[in-house]
């Protein structure tokens, strides 16, 4: 057994004869009895105390300590006591990544797992603790994925606190613990009757967006913050190198996400329609900050623009000027008087990257180059998200005899 177990009611004495016997201490009858004794493994002394007619358990207690510390999984009382909320904030604070990863993990933490699990102490955590919040979830997060990806970051977090050695294991791997399913819908994209029909209801100033979206797969960030330097107009290319972020209320530049910088296939078409856009409404110099609100100020020559001459303001955007071209085009039903348009999360402007994909792929071009033109950091994501887009092999003959015939 690690360590061992002081009796604090009684002490060893030596009497005149030279024999040892025990006589009640001055505590005797008051506090806890019992100390279970032994040294970490850090070389320090810790101990717990335990009440009268309580020997055995504290001598359980200790053939623990010495189990853990055998097997790797020893944990030290002391720091199993941070609460859960403690060492999440300052786990969310290291966060790797974009900034805006970290107010994400954040904001899902404060708002969705502190006040069910945040004074918990790490070293009381068991699998269903964890069960009866995903349980509490339901009632506050609808959707599936979103509770999924709250999970997760809670599940990051406490995967982090058994690395430091603040938690033996993670209660949300407890094969009792059923997770929320991704629930992602599969992609249907849109026509290109749909496609041109939001492009004609869109005012002139924005029209081109859609050429930028559906004729290059930009994200609406990269498409807002595209500078007129990135265009190659003669050679056919597009760079992608930067975006329009919005980090607590302020606009940025920053790199892509993932910072997948890229460059992507500029068809004649496309190029046309930017030109003629540039005629039309021409670029203007922005000034913003670099990746976050407070970083070194940057200059690009914007694209797009907003009525007032600045950046174009993407919450103004979406609710003002593309809903409204959704509803024109028949995507999403007509606003009542008085009301805001239907939420349309599946039609936003990531709709017309889905429509981008879709072309391609029925066109023949292989997922390696697609992911790699819409800034996937992994081809499986891109193959997991759009096979079921991919032309089947009896729909590639009967277009090749079709077009033989034509």
């Amino acid at each position: 057994m690690a360590g061992h177990i002081q009796d604090r009611w009684f002490k060893t004495e030596t009497t005149p004869a030279g024999k040892t016997v025990k006589v009640k201490s001055d505590r005797y009858g008051t506090g806890l009895r019992y100390r279970a004794r032994y040294v970490g493994p850090d070389g320090t002394e810790k101990s717990k105390s335990f009440r009268d007619r309580e020997k055995r358990l504290a001598e359980k207690w200790l053939t623990h300590i010495e189990a853990d510390m055998s097997r790797g999984q020893y944990v030290d009382p002391r720091t199993a006591r941070t609460t859960f909320r403690q060492y999440a904030e300052r786990w969310v604070k290291t966060h790797t990544g974009e900034i805006n990863s970290r107010e994400a993990a954040e904001r899902r933490l404060r708002l969705h797992a502190y006040p069910h699990i945040g004074t918990r102490p790490l070293g009381s955590f068991k699998p269903e603790h964890i069960r009866d919040w995903i349980a509490a979830l339901e009632a506050t997060v609808p959707a599936e994925s979103h509770r999924r990806i709250i999970v997760g970051t809670v599940s990051a977090a406490l995967s982090a606190a058994v690395d430091d050695g603040l938690l033996s294991k993670n209660p949300c791997r407890a094969r009792t613990v059923q997770l929320p399913k991704p629930g992602k819908p599969r992609v249907i994209p849109w026509t290109a009757a749909q496609t041109f029909g939001v492009r004609g209801a869109l005012e002139p100033r924005f029209r081109a967006t859609v050429d930028t979206g559906a004729g290059c797969g930009l994200r609406q960030g990269e498409i807002f913050g595209l500078s007129e330097d990135e265009l190659d107009y003669e050679g056919g290319w597009l760079a992608v190198g930067h975006q329009l972020k919005r980090i607590r209320g302020k606009y940025v530049f920053a790199l892509p996400k993932g910072g997948k910088v890229r460059d992507v296939p500029l068809p004649k078409a496309v190029g046309a329609a930017l030109r003629d856009h540039a005629k039309e409404f021409p670029p203007v110099d922005v000034t913003l900050p670099w990746r976050t609100p407070d970083g070194p100020l940057v200059t690009k020559r914007l694209l797009f623009s907003g009525v007032e001459g600045n950046h174009v303001r993407v919450s103004n955007f979406n609710d003002h000027h593309w809903k409204a071209a959704l509803a024109a085009a028949g995507i999403i039903p007509a606003r009542k008087a008085g009301e805001r348009y239907a939420s349309a999360p599946e039609d936003g402007m990531h709709a017309l990257r889905h429509f981008y994909a879709s072309v391609l792929l029925d066109a023949g071009e292989n997922i390696r180059a697609l992911s790699q033109y819409l800034g996937h950091s992994d081809p499986g994501f891109t193959l997991r998200t759009y096979t079921h887009l991919m032309p089947s092999s009896e729909g590639r003959t009967r277009k090749a005899i079709d077009g033989l015939y034509r």
